[in-house]
Order: C-alpha cells, then sequence, then structure tokens
C-alpha cells in the first residue's frame, strides 16, 4: 500500500440531508446548493432526498482549507 494515502476515518454517517448539511458547514440552504451547482460540493439522489455524501463534505473542507493557505489565509508556524 503507498504510504502516502492514509486511510480515512469511517464517519458516522455516510449520507446528509441539506438541513445536516447545512448545519455541519455552518452555511445556509442557498449557499449550499450554490455550492452544489458550482460543483465544488456534490450530491447523491435517493428518491426524492437530495443527498450529500460525508467524503463529500471532507473533500469540500479540504478545498476550503486549501484555498485559505494559497491565499495566505491560516498558515501555520
Amino acid at each position: 500500500m503507498d504510504a502516502t494515502i492514509l486511510p480515512l476515518d469511517v464517519p458516522a454517517r455516510h449520507l446528509y440531508r441539506i438541513p445536516e448539511a447545512m448545519r455541519l458547514l455552518s452555511m445556509s440552504r442557498s449557499v449550499i446548493y450554490e455550492q452544489l451547482r458550482a460543483g465544488r460540493l456534490f450530491s447523491v439522489k435517493e428518491g426524492r432526498a437530495r443527498l450529500i455524501p460525508a467524503v463529500s463534505i471532507q473533500q469540500y473542507v479540504n478545498q476550503l482549507i486549501s484555498e485559505a493557505e494559497v491565499t495566505g489565509y491560516g498558515r501555520t508556524a
């Protein structure tokens, strides 16, 4: 196994409804849907429900952190 690939912790849940994702990301419904349309956050549909995978939420947070580091914010010592 490649040493650079780290195993991810299994999340408590694998799929979150939009209101749950809103709470997890501290974002409004409109911002969540804006990020979905922009392709920065991914979702799946099960029946009529739109669900956001936990892995998509983690990738989005990692992307935000990476972008912040590029612009000079959030630098570590």
